[in-house]
């Protein structure tokens, strides 16, 4: 009993320590990262998937809360900004490519847009979901600031819709390729406005490894869907509503 007391006090002097945070997120994506390599880019062994279940699994069985977590973890949330404003570099270096094809991205983005609203909401209310779980799965495509404000000024729940966007953003990651391969779409800079339509940051983070062209036009469409989204979803909803 002295000893397993003995080891709480260790952990919770630990659970306190932002280094333990930090630590638990890097090591879990670095081991992700290789499963997901030695699985030869298996879709379910996705490393942003399996880190998180990791790392869900590590905080339910020690007890840790998330608010303490997060105190750890933030750095490397910090790090989003940053890495998000970086994507400008490659949709610079591909910017006369995306001028040349600036109506097929406007028709490609309000048709991808519209359809990711109107498919939601259809499914949604088909399956009998009340007015809160709809609207907070409205803009699951979009990233998750922009879906947690548009939720918010429509009445639902901006947490929720954040669980939404980022089951929204794993589920493009992981089986999007795959998806756009089956339908025959090759041209990497077409499957990278999909990805980053549907699927927001974490498409366009998956789109970036298949080049920087994809990277280029997965950035710009999950950009221009957000800023979109925005727009379209109140309009629709004091439509239906």
């Amino acid at each position: 009993m002295d000893t397993l007391s003995e080891l709480q006090d260790i952990w919770a002097y630990l659970a306190a320590s932002p280094l333990l945070s930090l630590s638990l997120t890097l090591v879990a994506y670095v081991a992700a990262l290789a499963l997901y390599r030695f699985s030869h880019q298996f879709a379910l062994f996705h490393p942003l998937l399996v880190s998180i279940l990791v790392i869900v699994a590590v905080l339910m069985a020690t007890g840790t809360s998330y608010d303490t977590y997060f105190k750890g973890a933030q750095f490397v949330h910090f790090l989003l900004g940053p890495a998000t404003v970086a994507l400008a570099v490659p949709l610079y270096r591909q910017w006369d490519r995306i001028k040349r094809r600036a109506l097929a991205i406007c028709v490609s983005l309000f048709l991808g847009s519209v359809t990711a609203i109107a498919s939601t909401l259809a499914i949604a209310a088909l399956l009998g979901s009340d007015r809160e779980i709809i609207t907070s799965l409205a803009p699951k495509s979009v990233t998750t600031p922009v879906a947690m404000g548009i939720v918010e000024k429509l009445g639902g729940l901006p947490s929720l819709a954040a669980v939404f966007v980022l089951i929204t953003g794993v589920l493009g990651a992981t089986a999007g390729p795959f998806v756009l391969t089956l339908v025959g779409v090759t041209d990497e800079r077409a499957r990278g406005f999909g990805l980053g339509t549907a699927s927001h940051g974490l498409g366009t983070a998956r789109a970036l490894q298949e080049g920087e062209a994809a990277g280029a036009f997965s950035g710009l469409a999950m950009g221009l869907n957000a800023l979109l989204t925005a727009i379209l979803l109140p309009l629709i909803w004091s439509f239906l509503f």
